[in-house]
């Protein structure tokens, strides 16, 4: 092969492979969950990390105690970061396909979001 034309195609996969981060990072930037417990009391919303971003209660919530509240609130932040997790997965999917790498990065992730 000419080097010449051999430099142009190693330069132009580069570029496809740097268009291609960038727009999976762009979409993982979008990535977020929210969750509502089951009786609408606490909504929260986390990033595509899973990090707390929000947390909304309403005045039922109010009425709750402590310890129920508590228990209300960590159970649907646990929900936000299973969605969160599962549409990073599925973003990573579209640019990795079924892959090694894929299974890298969502290794750790609970086996209901693999």
């Amino acid at each position: 092969m000419d080097p010449a034309q051999w430099l142009a195609d190693y330069q132009e996969r580069l570029e496809r492979v740097a268009y291609s981060a960038r727009s999976a990072s762009a979409s993982l930037a979008e990535v977020g969950a929210k969750a509502t417990s089951p009786r609408g009391e606490v909504t929260v919303t986390v990033n595509a990390g899973g990090v707390l971003g929000d947390v909304a209660l309403t005045p039922a919530a109010r009425k709750l105690d402590v310890d129920t509240l508590a228990m209300l609130i960590v159970s649907t932040a646990r929900e936000a970061q299973r969605l969160a997790s599962a549409r990073m997965t599925e973003v990573m999917a579209d640019y990795l396909g079924e892959s090694d790498a894929l299974h890298q990065i969502t290794r750790h992730l609970p086996e209901a979001v693999r």
